[in-house]
């Protein structure tokens, strides 16, 4: 699986997530997870599309006998697994139109804030907190363009996120291997969009693998800039693989870090499994970043 699948999944899951916009949902308050062998320090969490080869049902009961039950990158349409198998939805999605497509392009304002509108009250309806956008492409864009037409567009949705207490929170990725011409592709831009919106309410998702490609210097960032990351996501590089001593990062070492920013939020799993033993892989890396 790679980045092309993801790309996939999102198209699928924001027709079904509106699709599935009038169902009922029972708000979930998720608690640490009891007779767990985990410290208690770090909010784990996994993203559903790396273990695609599961289907939900079994990614929430496997992630439960590991000791966390939370998932990323969950839409509406599928809530109602994750509450029956008491398991939170610690990122939201189903409102983006794609990765390639987002809020920097003034061309995708109008379904933009027609999919955020509709989806936010039913995150918070759900008892979920976050729910996840993109920045979008360049295609030929200069960055001061492409923040102010995010700033324009994000400003039409931050309102009513702010009255239901949902955090929109857009994800930095890489240009250099898995997204070229991705345009938060770099800490300092996604800053400036979170001080010019000027909200709590909306934060960046500090992806540690694609923003160890893109700029390096990962904890130092983290120390500088904690206060508009709201969420983390993991992987090993190269190869966006296991995050054992197999690839070049420290996970313990910015974990550590990212901790004692006093960071409350969760840090999830977002690498691709290759091992054959796909669910042990998980549960080591729980166990590496589990400080």
């Amino acid at each position: 699986m790679n980045h092309i699948n993801r790309r996939t999944s999102i198209k699928k899951i924001v027709v079904g997530s509106l699709a599935a916009s009038a169902l009922p949902l029972v708000k979930l308050n998720a608690n640490p997870m009891k007779n767990s062998n985990l410290k208690g320090n770090v909010n784990h969490a996994v993203c559903a599309w790396t273990f695609g080869h599961l289907s939900l049902e079994e990614l929430c009961k496997s992630i439960k006998k590991i000791g966390f039950n939370a998932i990323d990158l969950v839409g509406p349409k599928d809530w109602h697994i994750l509450q029956a198998n008491g398991v939170d939805c610690s990122m939201c999605n189903g409102a983006e139109v794609s990765l390639e497509k987002g809020f920097n392009n003034t061309a995708y304002h109008e379904q933009l804030i027609k999919n955020y509108t509709e989806i936010i009250p039913l995150v918070a309806k759900a008892g979920y907190k976050n729910l996840i956008c993109f920045s979008g492409n360049r295609d030929g864009m200069d960055n001061e363009t492409g923040l102010q037409n995010s700033v324009d567009g994000l400003k039409k949705v931050i309102g009513l996120a702010e009255k239901h207490n949902v955090t929109l929170v857009m994800e930095l990725l890489n240009s250099r291997v898995d997204h070229p011409d991705y345009m938060c592709d770099k800490t300092p831009w996604g800053v400036e969009l979170c001080k010019r919106l000027g909200s709590d309410n909306f934060k960046l998702l500090y992806d540690i693998y694609h923003m160890q490609i893109d700029e390096g210097d990962l904890i130092r960032t983290i120390k500088n800039n904690h206060q508009y990351i709201g969420h983390y996501h993991t992987a090993g590089n190269p190869g966006r693989n296991e995050i054992d001593d197999s690839q070049e990062i420290n996970y313990p070492a910015v974990v550590k870090a990212i901790l004692e920013t006093g960071f409350k939020g969760y840090i999830c799993q977002e690498f691709m499994p290759k091992k054959e033993n796909k669910l042990a892989s998980l549960e080591e890396a729980i166990r590496i970043c589990d400080i």
